[in-house]
Parts: structure tokens; sequence; C-alpha cells
């Protein structure tokens, strides 16, 4: 029931979180690419595989919505956004199809091709009434770091609860393939790139080095510590970040000086007070992120081990960007006229060190996000801002006084309300009916469309495609027992930024683009799932799907 374009040729996946630059900024020089006339950074140049591409490269951008890849247009190099536009092939009704919208779930379905109902991946993280906390989706106290003396580096893909499309490439290849994960965010490395990663790094903002965990090695390779003495943050930030091009030209965004933004919403920014963690939160965060993802393909020869290998990238900067400063602001536009060019030196990259044709790069998103409450409200658009603490707060006050129960509401997250089950059973009381009027109490506030409990999803009269978004986001171990949904234009947060997490289009609608290997230029309109990437990768390359993958093939890219 999809269309998709791909013929048999080489593959590399290229997905992209956020914004990178492979130029440095400070040197003006690429990171590692190739002298001029080298057709590789290897001995000899890559051989075709027969029936593969050398390289899949996956590019998720953090929080980009669909209308990017057009908003922009007219200022995006030929190199970056609109090369993939013009020689890929553009998924461009691609729906996220479960809820909540959020970067762990995200990037876990596109890797999977599963769902938080089965993959177990219910948000960035969950309340676990068994431990009486929240739970980050990938923590794990079995590890230690590797790269640095925080906590940064106890993670793992310990909670995620099926194989990805990397894992599937391992098998196919009896482990010979080299799968490697790199993304600021850990979430945003260590959830593509799998359980059977050969490695995967993160960006440890406390110490300003890029890390890993003990899961995947006992000490950082010579390379990374290398990269680390470099202390490529301070450079970059060396100079406050300024718009790109004169600032009156930024024609799409609303004037840089809003109260509605977030702190320090005026140009330039000077962030080198705080370089290691505010790299995040500007341009060059992607610009790091990349070139740090060269340096990884020369370390472990990706494209050139005589077996398909796969590199996943995703860009967070774009996420903090959108997060502080809305997706109407200057720096977002700089922040993807950038990206855009970034994204060009990095084709231009892997066309020299794998082969033009010969990997396969899919750009895609893992959510997208909100208009700012008060960016709305200044155009007379639907939107407002709202506060959990204070429902929550007046639940707990009626139930006490309705069912003698003290604190029945004991967790929140997600978009869902988590019960005292324990302390209602043993007040003798029923936690169907307290949910029930949990939930007639949050329905009382205009800033909220609906609540039910979670048991009364079947029953519940809501649209058919909200109902299959709740249904595939439910998970029976990690969920809650009350779902709430704001209503559109709406978010939970304060005066100032945008969020995301709901099932309305503007958090749910993401671009998909295929370039490369067995790639045939076009575009299709048909209704495509994120659950359709990783099974379509799956079909390219002949090996099993993801083990709990419930997507389709394109069959525009496949056929």
């Amino acid at each position: 029931m999809y269309k998709r374009i791909l013929s048999p040729k080489i593959l590399t996946i290229a997905l992209v979180t956020v914004n990178c630059v492979f130029f440095n900024q400070v040197s003006g020089q690429k990171a590692t690419s190739p002298k001029p006339g080298q057709t590789s950074i290897w001995d000899k140049p890559a051989t075709p595989l027969s029936g593969r591409p050398r390289l899949v490269v996956g590019i998720v951008v953090d929080q980009m919505r669909w209308d990017y890849l057009y908003r922009f247009n007219n200022r995006y190099s030929d190199g970056g956004f609109k090369r993939l536009l013009r020689e890929g092939f553009s998924c461009e009704n691609t729906l996220i199809n479960y809820t909540p919208t959020v970067t762990a779930a995200g990037h876990t379905c596109v890797y999977t091709g599963s769902v938080p109902a089965v993959h177990g991946i219910v948000g960035n993280e969950w309340f676990s009434p068994a431990l009486n906390r929240d739970v980050y989706c990938a923590e794990d106290s079995t590890v230690n770091t590797v790269g640095s003396t925080s906590s940064a580096g106890k993670m793992s893909p310990e909670n995620m609860q099926v194989t990805t499309i990397g894992d599937e490439l391992q098998l196919a290849t009896n482990f010979k393939s080299k799968v490697v994960g790199v993304a600021i965010k850990d979430r945003g490395s260590i959830l593509p790139a799998g359980h059977s990663a050969t490695a995967a790094y993160w960006y440890d903002g406390g110490t300003g080095n890029w890390i890993t965990s003990s899961y995947y090695m006992n000490r950082l390779p010579d390379w990374v510590e290398n990269y680390n003495r470099e202390k490529w943050p301070a450079q970059y930030l060396a100079q406050p970040w300024n718009t790109l091009f004169p600032i009156e030209t930024y024609a799409q965004s609303a004037g840089d000086d809003k109260a509605y933004e977030g702190a320090n919403p005026v140009f330039p920014h000077d962030l080198s007070a705080n370089a290691n963690k505010g790299i995040a939160g500007t341009p060059y965060g992607n610009t790091m992120t990349l070139a740090f993802a060269q340096k990884a393909v020369n370390a472990y020869r990706l494209g050139n081990n005589g077996v398909t290998d796969m590199l996943t990238v995703s860009l967070s900067s774009t996420d903090y960007v959108g997060h502080q400063y809305g997706p109407n602001s200057v720096e977002a536009e700089d922040t993807y006229l950038r990206l855009d060019k970034d994204l060009a030196a990095f084709f231009k990259f892997l066309d020299a060190t794998v082969g033009k044709g010969q990997y396969l790069v899919f750009l895609t998103a893992d959510h997208g996000v909100a208009h700012v409450p008060g960016f709305s409200r200044e155009n007379k658009l639907p939107g407002g801002s709202w506060s959990l603490g204070p429902a929550i707060k007046q639940i707990n006050a009626l139930v006490k006084e309705r069912f003698g129960v003290a604190k029945a509401v004991i967790g929140a997250s997600n978009y869902q309300l988590y019960l005292d089950h324990e302390g209602i059973e043993k007040a003798g009381k029923s936690v169907k009916e307290i949910a029930e009027a949990a939930a007639k109490e949050l329905l009382k506030d205009t800033a909220i469309a609906n609540a039910f409990p979670l048991s009364d999803l079947m029953t519940t009269i809501i649209p058919a495609p909200l109902r299959n978004m709740l249904i595939n986001g439910y998970n029976a171990k990690r969920s809650g027992d009350i779902q709430y949904i704001v209503r559109p234009g709406y978010i939970e947060g304060g005066k100032t930024g945008t969020t995301h997490g709901l099932w309305y289009p503007y958090d749910a609608h993401i671009p998909l683009v295929w370039m490369g290997w067995g790639i045939h230029p076009g575009k299709s309109n048909q209704l495509t799932g994120m659950t359709d990437i990783a099974p379509t990768i799956a079909a390219l390359l002949r090996i099993q799907m993801p083990s709990g993958n419930v997507g389709l093939a394109i069959d525009a890219i496949v056929h």
C-alpha cells in the first residue's frame, strides 16, 4: 500500500538528527577530507559490493519538521538539502504512528521498525511504580563511563527489548559488519546503534569529552582521545554565534528580540563562558557531531571492510535550539542554513571516501515541534501553555476527600498519570473508579482536549488515527493508568520556549528522504509510517527485519 523507489546497487543510510558542518569553523579546514585528487582516504579505492551498498548512513535530525525541507529552500546550497531532494526520493507524507512523539521513542522506532508497545522505549523516561522513580531510557547501573569521570556513560541499550536493523545486519554478516553510532545525546547514539554495535559515542557536556560506556569497550580508542585533547567545543565557540547572513535577510523568521523565546534571545550569542555544555544549543554542535562522525568513518574504515557497514548519526543541536527559541526564530532558521552547509560537506566526504553511489543515505527526524505559545498568541493562532503540577495536586486532593486515599497519583510521564495501585487496594477502593474520577477532573481544564483511563482506550470515542497511535504507544509494563491529551497548539511548559510529544501533525509529520545506492529521484505523497524505514532497509539489503518490526517496506524504494 506504500510507494517507494530504489534499485539494487549500494546502500548507505544517513539519518540526520540535528545540524552538522564538516568545516572547522576555527581554522577553515575540513576535518578529515581526502587530499585533492584522492578518491578515498584509504590506500586504494573501495571495491563495490555485490548486491549491497558499502555503507548505510542513517541521519536523524532531532526535531526537524517536514516543512523545513522547503521553508528555507531558496537559501539552501546545491549540495545539502537540495541535493537530497534533487538526487533522492522523498516520502513527503511520512508520519509517526505512535505516541508520545519524543526523542528516545523516535530513534528506536526508526531503527527497529517497531513501536513503544513492543520495543519498550515508551519515552525519554517513564515512571516505575516498583522503583518509585523515573527510569531513563538508556540508564544501566551495571556499566561504567569510559572517557570521563562523570556518570554520563552509565548507559546501554539494555532497556530496548527488540533488535535494530544494525543488529540484523550483524547477524546477516556473521558479525563482520561494523555498526557505529554518533550523537551528542546518549539516547541518540545508543538506541540507533543497537545491542551488537561495534561502538556508540556521545558527548559529555560536563567535561567536553566524547565518551562511551564499558558496554562497548574498556577504554577510548586513541583517535577519540586525540579528538578530545583538541578541545573543539571551546574552539567552535571562541567567537559568538552570529547569523550566517545579514540578520535583516532572515525573512522566514519572526523578529529577533521576542519575550517568548528562552534566555539570551538576541544575536549575537556569547556562549564562551560555558562552551562545553553550551555548544549543544548552537549550530556548531551539529558541526562537531559530523566532524566526529567523519573521524569514525576513517577510524573504522566504514564502507571499506568487504561487507556492508552502518553509521547512525543523530544531530541533536536542532532540538536544543528549537526548544529554547521555537520554530519561527532567527536562531532556528540560521541553524538549518548552517546544517545545510554541513550536510553538503558530509555528503562530499562520503563521495570521496566511500564512493558516490556506493552508499545509501536516509535523512529523517525523530519528531517535530509545536509553535511557541507566545508566537501563536501574537499571531492570533490557537495555543497556550499548561502546567501539570497544579492538576496533580488538585486530583490528589479530590481523591483524598472522596475516596480517603492520600496521594493517589504517584507519578507522571509521557502525558500519562500513574496511580498508587497498592495504596488504593489497601484502602479497599477501586483503581478503575479513581482513574475515572481523575480523568473527569482533568477534563474540567480548558487546556485538556481529552482524558480517560487507559483501560477504556478501546471504547473511548476518539478519532481512529489517534486511537491507533495511543495503542502503539501503550506498553503494559511501562505505561500509566490515565491518558490525557492537551489541545492543539498547547504545550506543557512555561512562558518561554516550546516542546513536542503529541499526535498532531506539527509533532508527527517528519521528513524522509533517501539518496545514493539504488535510489531513483522522485517523490511520493503516499502515506508512509516511521515504522517503514527499517523494513525498507532490510528489503534493500535482503536481510531479516528487526525482531519487533511492525512496518512495511516502501514499495517505491524497493521495487
